[in-house]
């Protein structure tokens, strides 16, 4: 696979579009403080609100539109649009205007991220390889998470945050550039000769009419009540309980990181003997046990075993899903799939964003961990039950 030039470009531009999006996210929490002061969590907050229902309700449609665009256009596109967003951020004077611009940089990731997953099959035909470039995917992903905090911080020794989304806006346009040089495969696909709401639900009921996909939608109700008490109350913890500063916070995140791209590294070898559902439920497993022990509220140590732990469930339920989305419509373009699973997906972040959030600040981080906790038993249950007696 190190030979087909066309997927080191397509995981060249994901890297490089990565790293402008991991500095973006903290650059507009400084955005948000320089605009709104000490209402800048607020304004965060409904950020990423805006950012999820982007996902919950675009994905879908652009799993309808996606049979009627050319993939590789459609990509650039959407790269060229976030990239004049981004340019357009250093700009903005009020906090409404950072409302639209993220609503359409989201809007158009809606229609990037699946389109871009149902590519990388047809360019990696052969299932083991397709499997490691999933699992290099999401290495990708947790290096961000690792790499970006760092970066930002060196870059803003030099130059001013504003002048980051500069920086940001030129990672897209080197990805579409990359993309424009790619030789990708056409898929001859089914076409409907009408987009309506029926086909967007469409998409979205074929992919829970498959067991074995609407079990890892239930799994992924635990990846996202990690992921969101890590972005939302990392900072929290490690102020309030442990007393640290920023760069200890940026540490935490970073073990997460660790925790996930370790398994992302081993388990495309073990998905060679194993099914992906034996990781799913180590992950979920994995991850009641890091609540439980969040909520005892334990010192650093206790604390580096819980973001770690965090990190390792998380990467053994995302790191397969595109491999068992593939073998579900095998014979057909996964595009539709891929969107369904997207949309579906960030309804889990929607909801354990706002429970995050909402749990910790009224009764605090224990009872705040124990909630989470309780939303991945839940996921762990309905998982056990789709998988056992509805195959």
């Amino acid at each position: 696979m190190w030979h087909n030039k066309n997927y080191i470009k397509l995981l060249s531009a994901q890297i490089i579009s990565l790293s402008g999006t991991g500095i973006s996210s903290i650059c507009l929490a400084l955005l948000a403080y320089n605009l709104a002061g000490d209402n800048a969590a607020m304004v965060l907050s409904i950020s990423f609100a805006i950012k999820m229902l982007a996902y919950i309700g675009l994905a879908p449609i652009f799993g309808v539109i996606i049979h009627r665009l050319p993939k590789q256009k459609t990509l650039i596109a959407l790269d060229i649009i976030r990239a004049v967003m981004f340019i357009s951020l250093p700009f903005v004077t009020q906090i409404w205007q950072v409302y639209v611009l993220m609503f359409v940089i989201n809007a158009c990731s809606a229609g990037f991220t699946p389109l871009f997953q149902s590519t990388l099959p047809t360019i990696l035909p052969i299932k083991h390889q397709y499997t490691t470039a999933l699992s290099i995917s999401r290495m990708a992903y947790d290096l961000e998470q690792l790499l970006s905090p760092l970066l930002t911080a060196l870059f803003l020794l030099v130059v001013s945050f504003k002048s980051l989304f500069i920086f940001d806006a030129v990672t897209f346009i080197v990805s579409a550039a990359l993309i424009l040089t790619c030789k990708l495969p056409q898929v001859v696909s089914y076409c409907s000769d009408k987009i309506s709401i029926s086909s967007v639900l469409g998409n979205i009921k074929n992919y829970l009419n498959h067991p074995s996909l609407k079990s890892l939608w239930f799994a992924y109700l635990s990846a996202a009540s990690a992921s969101a008490m890590v972005l939302v109350n990392t900072v929290v913890y490690v102020h309030n309980i442990l007393n640290g500063n920023e760069a200890q916070t940026a540490i935490a995140m970073m073990i997460v990181g660790l925790g996930s791209m370790i398994i992302a590294f081993l388990l495309p070898k073990l998905l060679d003997k194993y099914r992906p559902q034996r990781f799913h439920w180590l992950g979920m497993l994995t991850l009641i046990f890091a609540f439980t022990l969040g909520s005892l509220t334990p010192n650093w140590v206790g604390y580096t075993l819980v973001c770690f732990a965090m990190g390792v469930g998380m990467s053994c339920i995302q790191t397969s899903a595109g491999l068992l989305i593939t073998d579900a419509c095998s014979d057909g373009d996964s595009g539709p799939f891929f969107a369904a699973h997207f949309s579906l997906t960030h309804f889990w972040w929607l909801i354990t964003y706002l429970v995050a959030g909402f749990s910790v600040t009224t009764w605090g981080l224990s009872v705040g961990y124990l909630t989470m906790g309780s939303l991945c038993l839940i996921s762990l249950i309905s998982y056990s039950y789709i998988s056992i007696y509805k195959r």
